[in-house]
């Protein structure tokens, strides 16, 4: 991968949330029944709702999220929920709820996020003192689609 953009990014953490919607719920070890399995016959089955098969991700795509997972640590908290609400897929209005923010300011702090991630993944050094708009204006200049 040549450089990161923040589309680049949105698309990894979208990918990373799906991912983890479905690996599997944890279990607790060393509880079992000792029931035996219920056999449904057909008449049984009629009228009830099929079971929505769940397929499992790939490990390459278990890999990537594992990966994904650390790239919020360099954030406040709020970008790294926002970041993370909109990887979800929540709207404006239940990330607006959840953070206590309007709607464009919790919009400017998810773009921000995306582009310190991007500048974080391409190894350039983004100093402490840059304003929230600075770090967008420089993901600007390297990606003018933005």
């Amino acid at each position: 991968m040549s450089a990161w953009t923040p589309k680049l990014v949105e698309a990894r953490l979208s990918e990373a949330a799906f991912v983890l919607k479905r690996l599997p719920e944890p279990r607790l070890s060393g509880y079992f029944s000792t029931w035996p399995e219920v056999v449904q016959s057909f008449a049984d089955k009629v009228g009830q709702e099929p079971k929505p098969m769940r397929v499992l991700p790939s490990p390459a795509a278990i890999s990537r999220m594992e990966e994904t997972l650390t790239w919020t640590a360099g954030l406040e908290p709020i970008d790294g929920q926002i970041v993370w609400l909109r990887a979800y897929g929540y709207r404006w209005r239940e990330v607006c709820r959840a953070v206590g923010l309007q709607r464009s300011s919790a919009h400017h702090h998810w773009v921000f996020g995306l582009c310190f991630i991007a500048h974080k993944l391409n190894r350039r050094h983004v100093s402490q003192h840059l304003s929230m708009q600075q770090v967008i204006d420089l993901a600007r200049a390297d990606d003018p689609a933005l």
